[in-house]
């Protein structure tokens, strides 16, 4: 018997939009490409013999995120991590002073105020969309280290290929929750027991007729309606087709919302010895030259042994082409310029855990942007209505305010459940 609704990608888009739908007394089927639940939300402990999140790892803007309330009822150890100071800031190669720290941080905040000035007075007068970086402060000591943490590491593009508006309009605020058993666990344990087929790429979906088509090397499946919670990377890149073609708005939303790149580098330590350092220290510097790319540091979590290197944008994209080799050097290289090439080798084990969401097919990069005049591009992939409304978009890339969270792809799929629900009548 064919499911009321096929919903592809088992991520939390694609969860949260098959829980509504069943709620609302619908079959569902949910077709993943994987072989695992939770997408882009992905918690595993082999490698680091620790709960490792390669993907999310807090819950953004915890006061208003669906996901709190749900962690906290199924007993998730949390912990806020609303202030990011950091244990140790370079200035120029050496430990930032009071003096050095103080004007850091009022570069950040005149940097994030100068972007929603600029935002609200393009709004008032009618003019166009520009590059994030064209609206940012540049000139001062500390502008294009702080324009490389709020772009390249937060939203994993450079702020000159990004938009402004869009970047305003999805800038987060507020608690950011960290799990000690992993986000992925969180969104993998919502997904238990749901109709899932794993190993199912949906290859071409059929939306001409009464219903919906569902292609892959798994065969044929028919449903009324049709959930695609699938990243704008693989959409872009024509990793799902569609019969028809898409619509050109959409496909043009879709192309307006390229995927950026946050990749993360975890070190183990060779034995007892932590760098001098305590739980959930972190460190940062500033660039030293035009091109320069500082990782950010996480170090010790939850008291476990070992460190986690963030590093975004371009220079992710870089480092995934050369190998997880590369990374793991680079991110040697980096710490080094805190505590000595020597005090590395000594306190971390040979080897790495290198994320992998740029190569990997099913993905094509971590979370999605706006590109320059693009802003709209999100409501029209949430708003379109397909096929009389049975075929919705879901994720991430959906979302105006939250972009690029667990928990906005959670309420996207659960938007989109209701908007085929009501569709199928």
């Amino acid at each position: 018997m064919e499911p009321d609704v096929l919903v592809i990608g088992a991520g939390a888009a694609g969860i949260a939009a098959a829980r509504h739908l069943q709620a609302l007394g619908r079959s569902v089927r949910l077709l993943e490409a994987g072989r695992r639940l939770g997408g882009r939300a992905w918690t595993e402990a082999a490698q680091l013999g620790a709960p490792f999140d390669h993907g999310a790892s807090w819950i953004h803007v915890a006061e208003r995120n669906p996901l709190t309330p749900i962690a906290r009822r199924l007993g998730f150890t949390l912990r806020d991590e609303r202030r990011r100071v950091r244990d140790i800031l370079l200035w120029r190669g050496q430990v930032a002073g009071t003096a050095e720290r103080a004007a850091h941080d009022a570069a950040c905040e005149a940097w994030e105020a100068a972007a929603e000035a600029e935002d609200a007075r393009r709004r008032a007068a009618g003019a166009p969309d520009i590059a994030l970086a064209a609206a940012v402060p540049r000139d001062g000591p500390w502008d294009a280290t702080v324009s490389h943490w709020f772009s390249d590491i937060i939203s994993g593009v450079e702020a000159a290929r990004f938009s402004l508006r869009d970047y305003v309009a999805t800038a987060l605020d507020g608690a950011n929750l960290q799990l000690a058993e992993g986000f992925g666990t969180l969104v993998a344990r919502l997904g238990e027991g749901l109709p899932t087929s794993f190993g199912s790429r949906v290859e071409r979906l059929r939306w001409d007729g009464p219903g919906m088509v569902a292609e892959g090397g798994f065969g044929a499946l028919r449903a009324g309606a049709a959930i695609v919670t699938v990243s704008t990377g693989v959409l872009a890149a024509g990793g799902l087709r569609f019969a028809p073609d898409l619509p050109a708005p959409v496909q043009a939303a879709i192309e307006g919302l390229p995927q950026g790149l946050l990749s993360k580098v975890a070190l183990r330590a060779a034995g007892p010895g932590r760098l001098g350092l305590g739980d959930f220290a972190r460190l940062g510097r500033s660039l030293d030259a035009p091109g320069d790319a500082p990782f950010s540091w996480l170090l010790w979590p939850w008291g476990r042994d070992h460190v986690i290197g963030f590093i975004g944008g371009a220079a992710a994209w870089a480092l995934a082409r050369e190998g997880t080799a590369a990374a793991e050097a680079a991110a040697r290289a980096e710490l080094a310029r805190y505590v000595g090439a020597a005090e590395v080798a000594r306190c971390l084990a040979p080897g790495a855990v290198v994320t992998g969401w740029a190569e990997d097919p099913l993905f094509l990069g971590a979370y999605s942007h706006a590109r320059i005049g693009c802003h709209g591009a999100r409501a029209a992939l949430r708003d379109a209505e397909l096929a009389g409304g049975r075929l919705r978009f879901a994720g991430e890339a959906c979302h105006s305010r939250l972009a690029g969270t667990v928990g906005d792809a959670w309420e996207s799929g659960e938007r989109a459940a209701a908007a085929v629900h009501a569709a199928l009548g």
